[in-house]
């Protein structure tokens, strides 16, 4: 069997979808190493991609496109899938290709861009509106990473529930919780001190920075605590707004911008923040939450459904500033509700790992080859 997966998150420093597409792969391929996993893309790796180890049976493949292949959904990687008898193809990023033949499945993480178009480019929602219902229609099986997104699949693409699949995802396993000692470089290095909150993620209106930067605001001018806010990720869409805010703010001279960092630094921040803070309007999982709780971060984070199916994390309305800052106070100011927050989160972080979603993966592309009636191909 050789199976197919877009590679194409992997040619940009790697965000959520990326590292969902890597751990995926590696864990299918560890799993099945019988079976041979190839990513795909158009565009050239990263360079840390390549040289991260990965099994044998996990192959990188980069391919160039000819004059025709440029148009890669409909043209190049098709022609790719035939001239090599991929037996199944899984488009990790909301996209397969629309002229193969073969067996399908594709990864819907969210419908932000339908149901929060306001949030987005409008280029972006335009072309979301064109092409997610004839991905929808086009694939075999569907995947979302939780219940909440299966069934807004359902709903607003009119899909038939029978077609999706949640399948959550789980932290990276090196994300574990380090010695305060084993942090202490990262910080430095980053100009971040020892009592800080944290949010990680694309710098972008969906992800409601300015509620967060107005909980701070309401903390240090009602109380004598003065924590760091560390914002660890890339600019997104409209970042302006965002950082016009944050010019104007009075607690501007507390809030550091990293920018995008590197596994081991965001393990490492992670690890030694006071509170890790998620006021995103919409997640279809959330897995920078996840994540934090795997190395023992205490969690605050929207009351959205796919986050609030979460144990062991504090849940606020992301529209209350009032109730974040009240939670950031009481959990600043009370260390034994704060160990306990990250005793729970710690504990619902176990009940995940890639294995697990690559053995439920697998499971889907058995139905989507049985579906076509490919019945001589036999995932072992």
């Amino acid at each position: 069997m050789r199976i197919g997966l877009d590679g194409m998150p992997l040619a940009q420093p790697k965000t959520g979808v990326g590292t969902y597409t890597l751990e995926l792969a590696s864990a299918l391929a560890g799993l099945a190493p019988r079976e041979i996993f190839e990513l795909v893309s158009p565009l050239p790796y990263q360079g840390s991609i390549l040289a991260e180890p990965r099994p044998a049976n996990l192959h990188l493949v980069y391919s160039k496109p000819t004059v025709l292949g440029r148009h890669w959904w409909t043209m190049g990687l098709p022609s790719y899938i035939r001239r090599n008898s991929l037996d199944l193809f899984h488009g990790t990023n909301y996209e397969v290709p629309l002229r193969a033949s073969g067996p399908s499945v594709i990864t819907i993480h969210d419908l932000s861009l339908l149901l929060h178009s306001n949030t987005h480019d409008a280029r972006a929602v335009r072309r979301a509106r064109l092409r997610l219902p004839l991905m929808t229609r086009k694939a075999t099986c569907i995947i979302t990473p939780s219940e909440q997104v299966r069934g807004e699949v359902c709903e607003h693409l009119h899909v038939h529930p029978d077609k999706v699949f949640p399948v959550p995802l789980a932290p990276r396993s090196n994300f574990v919780r380090l010695s305060t000692e084993e942090t202490i470089e990262c910080r430095r290095r980053l100009g971040v001190g020892d009592d800080f909150l944290l949010f990680v993620g694309t710098v972008e209106p969906r992800k409601n920075l300015s509620t967060l930067v107005r909980a701070l605001e309401q903390v240090v001018r009602s109380t004598e605590l003065r924590p760091m806010l560390v914002v660890a990720g890339q600019m997104g869409w409209k970042p302006d707004q965002f950082t016009s805010q944050l010019r104007n703010s009075a607690v501007r001279d507390l809030v550091q911008l990293t920018g995008y960092v590197s596994e081991d630094d965001l393990r490492a921040l992670y690890s030694s923040c006071r509170l890790f803070i998620y006021p995103s309007i919409y997640e279809g999982f959330g897995l920078p939450p996840l994540e934090a709780m795997a190395c023992g971060a205490p969690v605050i984070a929207s009351r959205v459904p796919s986050v609030a199916e979460a144990n062991g994390v504090r849940l606020i309305d992301p529209h209350d500033v009032d109730d974040l800052a009240r939670s950031i106070v009481e959990l600043l100011t009370d260390n034994s509700a704060r160990q306990s927050l990250s005793a729970a989160g710690l504990k619902h972080a176990s009940n995940f790992s890639w294995g697990r979603t690559a053995k439920t993966t697998l499971e889907v592309y058995r139905r989507a080859i049985t579906v076509l009636g490919s019945g001589q191909y036999h995932l072992r």
